[in-house]
């Protein structure tokens, strides 16, 4: 039992502690060798969480959402990145303005200053890390060990939340705490795809993240 809290614990808080060491050991503007390491500690964390998982606790990859692409996952994914692109995220960045508590601005103008290639593979990485780790590992496994789903979603939304932390600032990690609810919900109560989450997770950072700064930076020429 021991063990298998200890994965948890990992796939909850692993990705939490590179985000804060990242945030307090890179330097500003970013330099892409010193960001890379935080990559390659995340694909580790990754790559160990799902090596025990099937080979210490006999879990298979089908019981966390990989069962294969079907006719609903790109459909699936492309509903959830309207939803975020189209109403989520209009309504947080304006509830941010409104009430003060911070704005994703800052982390977005950090991040725009890697090259692009190297932006969009972060994305993949981190957004794919997050859905593995916090939707098909932890809902799952924590969902076994406490015998509820709802719990199993709280724990998960709540660090998934914390993980954002350190980049964005305590306001829009807030946010994200809804966002992941929403996500968490879908997954749980709708469909078990987990590679609809990952490619609707993915679209939906590279739009917030690489092509509006883009279009608005060409825009103020």
């Amino acid at each position: 039992m021991l063990h298998a809290w200890t994965n948890v614990a990992l796939a909850l808080a692993g990705p939490s502690a590179v985000a804060l060491l990242s945030a307090s050991l890179l330097p500003n503007p970013p330099t892409v060798g010193l960001h890379a390491i935080g990559l390659l500690a995340i694909g580790f964390i990754v790559v160990l969480v799902y090596a025990r998982a099937v080979h210490a606790e006999g879990y298979s990859l089908r019981r966390f959402g990989l069962r294969g692409l079907s006719w609903s996952t790109p459909l699936l994914a492309i509903a959830l990145t309207g939803f975020f692109v189209l109403v989520f995220g209009p309504i947080a960045y304006w509830a941010l303005d409104k009430t003060g508590a911070g704005s994703f601005r800052a982390g977005i103008a950090t991040l725009g200053q890697l090259p692009i290639p190297y932006l969009v593979l972060a994305i993949v990485i981190v957004a794919s890390a997050e859905e593995l780790l916090y939707r098909a590992y932890a809902v799952q496994r924590l969902a076994d060990l406490t015998g509820s789903y709802f719990v199993a979603g709280v724990l998960s939304v709540l660090a998934f939340g914390l993980a954002h932390v350190p980049t964005w600032g305590w306001g829009p990690a807030a946010t994200t705490i809804f966002s992941g609810a929403i996500v968490t919900m879908a997954y749980i109560r709708w469909r078990r795809d987990i590679v609809a989450l990952i490619l609707a997770h993915v679209a939906t950072d590279l739009y917030g993240l690489v092509l509006t700064p883009r279009f608005a930076g060409d825009a103020a020429l």
